[in-house]
Protein backbone atom coordinates (compact mmCIF):
# COMPACT_ATOMS: atom_id res chain seq x y z
CA UNK A 1 0.00 0.00 0.00
CA UNK A 2 1.35 3.93 -1.12
CA UNK A 3 2.12 6.27 2.06
CA UNK A 4 -1.20 8.28 1.85
CA UNK A 5 1.00 11.63 1.69
CA UNK A 6 4.03 11.21 -0.48
CA UNK A 7 5.81 14.08 1.13
CA UNK A 8 5.15 14.83 4.89
CA UNK A 9 6.27 18.74 5.79
CA UNK A 10 6.36 20.71 8.83
CA UNK A 11 7.93 23.38 10.06
CA UNK A 12 9.32 23.95 13.91
CA UNK A 13 11.55 26.37 15.21
CA UNK A 14 12.48 28.25 11.71
CA UNK A 15 13.32 24.68 10.40
CA UNK A 16 11.44 23.22 7.71
CA UNK A 17 11.40 19.23 7.86
CA UNK A 18 10.93 17.52 4.11
CA UNK A 19 10.26 13.70 4.60
CA UNK A 20 9.94 11.58 1.53
CA UNK A 21 7.12 9.33 2.29
CA UNK A 22 7.01 6.07 0.72
CA UNK A 23 9.27 3.93 2.80
CA UNK A 24 7.70 0.68 1.17
CA UNK A 25 9.73 1.76 -1.58
CA UNK A 26 12.49 2.59 -0.64
CA UNK A 27 11.04 6.43 -1.51
CA UNK A 28 11.08 5.49 -4.78
CA UNK A 29 10.60 8.54 -6.88
CA UNK A 30 7.65 8.95 -8.68
CA UNK A 31 5.30 11.43 -10.72
CA UNK A 32 3.18 12.25 -7.20
CA UNK A 33 6.22 12.75 -5.31
CA UNK A 34 7.97 14.75 -7.42
CA UNK A 35 5.13 16.86 -7.91
CA UNK A 36 4.31 17.01 -4.15
CA UNK A 37 7.98 18.05 -3.38
CA UNK A 38 8.22 20.40 -6.00
CA UNK A 39 5.25 22.11 -4.63
CA UNK A 40 6.47 21.74 -0.99
CA UNK A 41 10.26 23.15 -1.97
CA UNK A 42 7.97 26.11 -3.32
CA UNK A 43 5.86 26.99 0.08
CA UNK A 44 8.97 26.62 2.21
CA UNK A 45 10.59 29.37 -0.30
CA UNK A 46 7.73 31.31 0.54
CA UNK A 47 7.67 31.41 4.00
CA UNK A 48 10.25 33.92 5.73
CA UNK A 49 9.74 32.36 8.93
CA UNK A 50 11.90 29.62 7.75
CA UNK A 51 16.03 29.31 7.66
CA UNK A 52 16.78 26.32 7.30
CA UNK A 53 15.41 23.25 5.22
CA UNK A 54 16.08 19.48 6.39
CA UNK A 55 15.09 16.83 3.39
CA UNK A 56 15.21 13.00 4.36
CA UNK A 57 13.25 9.67 4.05
CA UNK A 58 10.95 7.50 6.00
CA UNK A 59 12.39 4.20 6.35
CA UNK A 60 15.48 2.95 6.28
CA UNK A 61 16.56 4.87 3.06
CA UNK A 62 16.53 8.66 1.40
CA UNK A 63 16.04 7.51 -1.85
CA UNK A 64 15.98 4.40 -4.32
CA UNK A 65 15.79 6.47 -6.91
CA UNK A 66 13.45 6.70 -9.78
CA UNK A 67 10.70 4.38 -9.50
CA UNK A 68 11.43 1.07 -11.79
CA UNK A 69 7.95 0.78 -12.91
CA UNK A 70 7.60 4.54 -14.05
CA UNK A 71 10.85 3.87 -15.84
CA UNK A 72 9.62 0.74 -17.68
CA UNK A 73 6.59 2.52 -18.84
CA UNK A 74 8.96 5.36 -20.16
CA UNK A 75 10.25 2.79 -22.31
CA UNK A 76 7.45 2.66 -24.96
CA UNK A 77 6.52 6.17 -24.50
CA UNK A 78 7.13 8.83 -26.71
CA UNK A 79 9.96 11.56 -26.62
CA UNK A 80 8.04 14.10 -26.03
CA UNK A 81 6.35 12.47 -23.14
CA UNK A 82 9.73 11.27 -21.56
CA UNK A 83 11.08 15.08 -21.93
CA UNK A 84 8.32 16.41 -19.56
CA UNK A 85 8.42 13.84 -17.24
CA UNK A 86 12.39 14.07 -17.29
CA UNK A 87 11.69 18.34 -16.73
CA UNK A 88 9.68 17.92 -13.80
CA UNK A 89 12.69 16.11 -11.89
CA UNK A 90 14.86 19.39 -13.54
CA UNK A 91 12.42 21.37 -11.97
CA UNK A 92 12.88 19.94 -8.60
CA UNK A 93 17.00 20.06 -8.84
CA UNK A 94 16.38 24.05 -10.07
CA UNK A 95 14.24 24.52 -7.61
CA UNK A 96 16.57 23.73 -4.58
CA UNK A 97 19.28 25.51 -6.19
CA UNK A 98 17.59 28.57 -6.39
CA UNK A 99 15.59 27.73 -2.97
CA UNK A 100 16.56 30.99 -0.93
CA UNK A 101 17.19 29.06 2.09
CA UNK A 102 20.09 26.36 3.18
CA UNK A 103 18.68 23.03 2.22
CA UNK A 104 20.29 20.12 4.16
CA UNK A 105 19.87 16.59 2.95
CA UNK A 106 19.84 14.15 5.91
CA UNK A 107 20.74 10.82 4.43
CA UNK A 108 20.17 7.54 6.31
CA UNK A 109 20.62 4.31 3.86
CA UNK A 110 20.94 4.10 0.78
CA UNK A 111 21.29 7.27 -1.79
CA UNK A 112 20.55 5.83 -5.28
CA UNK A 113 20.94 7.18 -8.34
CA UNK A 114 17.69 9.88 -8.60
CA UNK A 115 17.88 9.84 -4.87
CA UNK A 116 21.61 10.29 -4.81
CA UNK A 117 21.52 13.31 -7.29
CA UNK A 118 18.59 14.85 -5.18
CA UNK A 119 21.07 14.79 -1.96
CA UNK A 120 23.88 16.41 -4.36
CA UNK A 121 21.28 18.63 -4.91
CA UNK A 122 21.11 20.25 -1.51
CA UNK A 123 23.46 22.74 -0.31
CA UNK A 124 25.03 20.43 2.57
CA UNK A 125 24.46 16.63 3.13
CA UNK A 126 25.04 14.86 6.64
CA UNK A 127 25.20 11.26 5.85
CA UNK A 128 24.87 8.54 8.87
CA UNK A 129 27.85 6.16 8.87
CA UNK A 130 26.12 2.99 7.73
CA UNK A 131 24.74 5.21 4.71
CA UNK A 132 25.28 4.62 1.01
CA UNK A 133 25.55 6.56 -2.28
CA UNK A 134 25.55 5.69 -5.95
CA UNK A 135 24.71 5.94 -9.44
CA UNK A 136 23.74 2.59 -10.93
CA UNK A 137 22.05 3.92 -13.40
CA UNK A 138 24.66 2.48 -16.10
CA UNK A 139 23.55 -1.22 -14.75
CA UNK A 140 20.21 -0.75 -16.38
CA UNK A 141 21.59 0.87 -19.75
CA UNK A 142 19.98 3.95 -18.35
CA UNK A 143 22.08 7.68 -17.53
CA UNK A 144 22.18 9.86 -14.34
CA UNK A 145 21.80 12.80 -17.24
CA UNK A 146 20.30 15.62 -15.05
CA UNK A 147 22.18 15.16 -11.80
CA UNK A 148 25.43 14.66 -13.73
CA UNK A 149 25.70 18.64 -13.59
CA UNK A 150 25.43 18.56 -9.75
CA UNK A 151 27.75 15.79 -9.38
CA UNK A 152 30.49 17.46 -11.27
CA UNK A 153 30.18 20.31 -9.28
CA UNK A 154 30.78 17.76 -6.19
CA UNK A 155 33.48 15.84 -7.18
CA UNK A 156 36.45 16.07 -9.15
CA UNK A 157 36.24 14.95 -12.78
CA UNK A 158 37.53 11.64 -12.48
CA UNK A 159 35.41 10.60 -9.45
CA UNK A 160 32.62 11.83 -11.41
CA UNK A 161 33.41 9.73 -14.03
CA UNK A 162 33.58 6.42 -11.86
CA UNK A 163 30.61 6.97 -10.22
CA UNK A 164 28.21 7.40 -13.39
CA UNK A 165 29.93 4.84 -15.23
CA UNK A 166 31.02 1.73 -12.82
CA UNK A 167 27.49 2.18 -10.95
CA UNK A 168 28.97 1.13 -7.85
CA UNK A 169 28.06 2.45 -4.57
CA UNK A 170 30.16 4.07 -2.13
CA UNK A 171 30.45 3.82 1.85
CA UNK A 172 29.49 7.53 3.62
CA UNK A 173 33.45 7.63 4.14
CA UNK A 174 34.19 6.87 0.72
CA UNK A 175 31.37 10.00 -0.29
CA UNK A 176 33.06 12.15 2.14
CA UNK A 177 36.48 11.47 0.91
CA UNK A 178 35.36 12.53 -2.39
CA UNK A 179 34.31 15.52 -1.11
CA UNK A 180 30.30 14.95 -1.83
CA UNK A 181 29.29 14.33 1.75
CA UNK A 182 29.93 17.30 4.38
CA UNK A 183 29.67 15.19 7.52
CA UNK A 184 28.93 11.76 8.69
CA UNK A 185 28.32 11.00 11.92
CA UNK A 186 27.27 7.98 13.95
CA UNK A 187 23.82 5.86 13.33
CA UNK A 188 23.23 6.02 16.61
CA UNK A 189 22.77 9.64 17.21
CA UNK A 190 22.65 11.02 13.50
CA UNK A 191 19.20 12.30 14.22
CA UNK A 192 20.28 14.26 17.30
CA UNK A 193 23.17 15.38 15.48
CA UNK A 194 21.24 16.49 12.22
CA UNK A 195 19.26 18.59 14.93
CA UNK A 196 22.13 20.49 16.47
CA UNK A 197 23.55 20.84 13.10
CA UNK A 198 20.38 22.57 12.05
CA UNK A 199 19.68 24.46 14.77
CA UNK A 200 23.47 25.80 14.62
CA UNK A 201 23.32 27.24 10.85
CA UNK A 202 19.46 28.52 11.59
CA UNK A 203 20.57 30.63 14.10
CA UNK A 204 23.05 32.64 11.23
CA UNK A 205 21.73 35.66 10.53
CA UNK A 206 19.22 34.79 7.41
CA UNK A 207 20.55 37.61 4.78
CA UNK A 208 24.02 36.59 5.03
CA UNK A 209 23.11 32.91 4.49
CA UNK A 210 20.53 33.71 1.76
CA UNK A 211 23.33 35.85 -0.10
CA UNK A 212 26.64 33.70 0.31
CA UNK A 213 24.24 30.59 -1.51
CA UNK A 214 23.05 32.78 -4.09
CA UNK A 215 26.41 34.60 -4.76
CA UNK A 216 28.23 30.96 -4.45
CA UNK A 217 25.87 29.62 -7.21
CA UNK A 218 25.40 32.67 -9.41
CA UNK A 219 29.05 32.41 -10.24
CA UNK A 220 29.12 29.29 -11.53
CA UNK A 221 29.30 29.83 -14.88
CA UNK A 222 31.29 33.20 -14.52
CA UNK A 223 34.89 34.23 -15.21
CA UNK A 224 37.27 35.50 -12.61
CA UNK A 225 36.73 39.36 -13.00
CA UNK A 226 32.77 38.94 -13.28
CA UNK A 227 32.59 36.58 -10.63
CA UNK A 228 35.15 39.39 -8.35
CA UNK A 229 32.59 42.38 -9.72
CA UNK A 230 29.27 40.25 -8.30
CA UNK A 231 31.05 39.83 -5.29
CA UNK A 232 30.77 43.24 -5.02
CA UNK A 233 27.74 44.06 -5.71
CA UNK A 234 26.42 41.28 -2.86
CA UNK A 235 29.10 43.06 -0.41
CA UNK A 236 27.79 46.58 -0.77
CA UNK A 237 24.31 44.96 -0.75
CA UNK A 238 24.59 43.14 2.79
CA UNK A 239 25.78 45.97 4.45
CA UNK A 240 22.21 47.64 4.09
CA UNK A 241 20.77 44.57 5.90
CA UNK A 242 19.48 45.19 9.37
CA UNK A 243 21.49 41.75 10.05
CA UNK A 244 24.46 43.07 9.59
CA UNK A 245 23.69 46.35 11.53
CA UNK A 246 23.21 44.57 14.19
CA UNK A 247 26.07 42.05 14.18
CA UNK A 248 28.27 45.09 14.35
CA UNK A 249 26.53 46.73 17.09
CA UNK A 250 26.85 43.42 19.15
CA UNK A 251 30.64 43.02 18.57
CA UNK A 252 31.34 46.70 18.94
CA UNK A 253 29.55 46.67 22.47
CA UNK A 254 31.53 43.78 23.44
CA UNK A 255 35.06 45.53 22.50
Amino acid sequence: MSAEFPVLYRVDGGIARIALNRPEKRNALNRELIATLKGTLRESARDESIRVVVLGGKGKDFCSGMDLNMLLESAGAGMLSNREEAHEFAEVVLAMRHHPRPIVAAVRGRALAGGCGLATAADIILAAESAQFGYPEVNIGFVPAIVTALLRRSVSEKRAFELITSGESISAATAFDFGLVNRVFADETFDVDVETYAVRLAAKPPSSVMLSKRLLYLTDGMGFEASIEAGGEVNAIARLTEDFKRGVEKVLKKS
